[in-house]
């Protein structure tokens, strides 16, 4: 006697389209290439995703966990899934009770399976934060219940002369309350929309100060801001957000999203060393940094701090000044300049190699956390140069690289 045809369920992968920022960190973490995206949304391909989880723990907002009971032959298609403005309702029609479905992945996973069942590392940095960072929040403010804050300053870092405009913007929050931590990020609802007639989607900007206010005792925060005026591939192009926020002024209102993520931290602990490595507006969450173990420095904050600060000139870093006037038994900083007249270039991944001695130090200290961020072309180099630096100075890399990332020591924000 024949039985029942089983129903093939599809416990299917979905990004919330309200949520979701469109920093692309899913697309870029995924292993198997299981997500894409349009000029609307990102979105996961049914057919492709096998639930490893290697894309949740770095997603700064959450939207990216999200699954919903499909039936297999019913699958919502990318294509459909690129018209979305929320999330289709759970289909209760397809919806066993939880346990009758097969079990999904879940944790920080820092592997997952192929199809050969041979185990591969998916994740370069760390997915859990410090052990002795602070709590932070999340999520407070949706792009449905923004929160409005008002420009209290508006200042150019770059130098006049250079085509890299880079601003640093003070919002303030009044009295409503935005607690942040070194290291987080907002998003800006920029006003307007699309050419299709969209409201914009929010862009994503690191917080620049630290958490007790970019003035201390005041409930406000800075951004570092770079004008986009072309895009990759250098044709012009006006960016829409950074523009908007370039060219505001003082007293101006700006929509909020956030704040958002809850890795990328630094340590609380006074003996802590931080080991910093950006390019241009990747400074943002090392000035955040910096800038909060220096108004701790009397009360007992003693690790080591080493900055390496990549950019294409002098007159195009930001923060030029007041970095070379911070006292050298404060923080060791090295900066690399990549198109300086009748100079050869030099990245941040060569300057680290000068200091390799110093490096290695910090390498061996279980109490040094690693941050890298900038733009993603800068990623590969600068793990190359921690591996030679390691293996040179006799530390295995390999094993090295899984303690950093396990004990959340190794944190990378590209873009």
């Amino acid at each position: 006697m024949n039985g029942p045809v089983p129903i093939a369920v599809l416990r299917q992968h979905l990004i919330d389209p309200e949520i979701c920022i469109r920093c692309n960190t899913c697309e870029e973490t995924c292993p198997i290439d299981a997500i894409t995206h349009d000029s609307n949304n990102y979105v996961v391909k049914a057919d492709v995703c096998n639930g490893c989880m290697a894309c949740v723990p770095p997603c700064p907002t959450g939207a990216i966990d999200n699954w919903r009971n499909v039936l297999e032959a019913d699958a919502y298609s990318i294509d459909e899934q690129f018209t979305w403005d929320a999330l289709p309702a759970q289909n209760t029609t397809a919806s066993p009770a939880l346990d009758e479905v097969a079990p999904q992945p879940g944790g920080a996973a820092e592997s997952a399976e192929t199809s050969e069942g041979i185990e591969v590392d998916t994740v370069r940095g760390s997915t859990l934060p410090p052990w002795s960072s602070a709590r932070p929040y999340v999520n407070l403010y949706t792009h449905k219940d923004p929160v409005s804050a008002t420009v209290v300053g508006n200042y150019r870092l770059t130098d006049e002369s250079t085509e890299s405009d880079i601003h640093h913007i003070v919002l303030d929050f009044g009295t409503m309350p935005f607690p942040v931590l070194e290291g987080q990020s907002i998003g800006v609802l920029p006003p307007g929309s699309t050419k299709d007639g969209k409201t914009h989607h929010a862009r994503q900007y690191s917080i620049a100060s630290p958490r007790d206010g970019e003035r201390k005792g005041y409930n406000n925060l800075s951004l570092t801001v770079k004008r986009v005026t072309q895009d990759y591939q250098g044709n012009a192009a006006d960016g829409v957000c950074s523009n908007y926020l370039c060219d505001l002024k003082k007293g101006d209102k700006v929509d909020v999203i956030g704040p958002f993520g809850s890795t990328f931290l630094m340590p609380n602990h006074p003996n802590s060393h931080l080991l910093m490595i950006c390019t241009g507006t990747g400074s943002a969450p090392m000035r955040a940094m910096t800038e909060y173990r220096r108004r701790r420095r009397l009360k007992g904050a003693t690790g080591k701090l080493m900055l390496f600060f990549g950019a294409r000139t002098k007159e195009e870093l930001p923060y030029f000044g007041p970095l070379v006037n911070l006292p050298r038994d404060f923080i060791d900083t090295t900066l690399a300049f990549s198109r300086t007249a009748g100079q050869p270039k030099r990245y941040v991944q060569d300057a680290m190699r000068e200091r390799a001695a110093d490096i290695a130090q910090m390498l061996r200290d279980a109490n040094t956390y690693i941050y890298v961020c900038g733009l993603k072309g800068m990623e590969d180099g600068v793990l190359q140069a921690l591996r030679d630096i390691a293996e040179q100075h006799g530390l295995e890399w390999e094993p090295l690289w899984k303690t950093l990332k396990r004990e959340g020591r190794l944190h990378l924000e590209t873009y």
